[in-house]
């Protein structure tokens, strides 16, 4: 396995192994502080970005090496150099690449032409990052991923869809509610759900957000204007979604130690309020730094080569 591009990309082995690895990033940061020294981590951001940037920074750092951060306008891509070409260049230069844009053909052009590591650091498909982070967070709460209830309710976009992902690989049931509208990729669902029969966990999507967070482990949600997404969009998606707000009244129906997860940034008062996102059930905190752990084990992983090979 040479690219981390969509969760599915890793078996359920791997996942173990990077929640692992991210364990002990965390306890001990500069352990492997020596694998990138001297180098450098290409990093391509054509979207505005907080966590991604700075947790991509850290974790590269902790690792002895240097991210070196670019735009759109600051490489020739602009002036019609193909991403081939750009993939080729790059790789005679670094020891991996980081990519954030929209279109998610962008990345998987990137890393079939490129000779080193590639990771996906959100597309207008997938936001694989945030899922190893977000089951890394559900695995210290809980002690375990087998089994846990958990409900997804907003939109189906990239979030939802690495989300669903993960959790069938981890051997979890997930309950996604979004309006038929907004519902997530039938592909992904599809291939999560072929997942989820090998690991004993389960893929359903719905149209009552009580429905899903009814005992459910954990509830989450996102904003429900992404990136990218048509600014005159909101007022009808904000008509359209009120219902999966997530207020106290929807936590209520879940199970009594259920904790509530949103990837930031959030819009407060749209798809959650104060009360949840600041509540005691809240661990949005463990989230976000959860993202320098896991994607520091990531780079660990693919740059000693201990992905891939394994079972699922």
């Amino acid at each position: 396995m040479k690219d981390y591009l969509q969760v599915l990309d890793l078996t359920s082995d791997d996942l173990a192994h990077l929640l692992d690895l991210a364990v002990e990033a965390r306890e001990l940061p500069h352990l492997r502080d020596r694998l990138l020294d001297g180098e450098i981590v290409f990093c391509y951001f054509s979207k505005p970005s907080t966590r991604t940037r700075v947790s991509f920074a850290a974790a590269i750092s902790h690792l002895g090496g240097e991210a070196e951060f670019v735009g759109p306008a600051e490489l020739q891509l602009d002036r019609g150099e193909t991403i081939e070409d750009t993939a080729m260049v790059v790789s005679r230069y670094a020891s991996a690449a980081v990519i954030r844009t929209f279109e998610h053909s962008d990345v998987t052009r990137f890393a079939a032409a490129a000779t080193i590591p590639v990771i996906n650091a959100l597309t207008n498909l997938h936001h694989p990052c945030q899922a190893l982070a977000d089951v890394l967070t559900m695995r210290e709460r809980f002690g375990h991923l087998e089994g846990l209830r958990l409900a997804y309710v907003g939109v189906g976009n990239n979030v939802s869809h690495s989300l669903i992902q993960a959790a069938a690989l981890g051997g979890m049931h997930i309950v996604v509610a979004t309006p038929l509208d907004l519902a997530p990729d039938a592909g992904i669902v599809d291939g999560a759900t072929e997942e989820a029969d090998r690991t004993g966990g389960s893929v359903s999507v719905v149209t009552d957000p009580l429905e899903a967070v009814k005992e459910a482990d954990v509830v989450y949600t996102d904003v429900w204007l992404s990136m990218g997404d048509p600014p005159e969009q909101r007022e009808q998606r904000c008509r359209l979604l009120e219902p999966y707000r997530v207020d106290e009244e929807l936590m209520s129906a879940a199970a009594p130690s259920a904790i509530f997860m949103h990837c930031l940034p959030a819009h407060r008062g749209d798809e959650v309020v104060d009360a949840v996102l600041d509540g005691p059930s809240s661990v949005v905190g463990d989230q976000a730094e959860n993202r320098m752990h896991t994607e520091q084990a990531l780079l660990v992983a693919l740059l000693t080569e201990e992905l891939g090979g394994r079972s699922r």
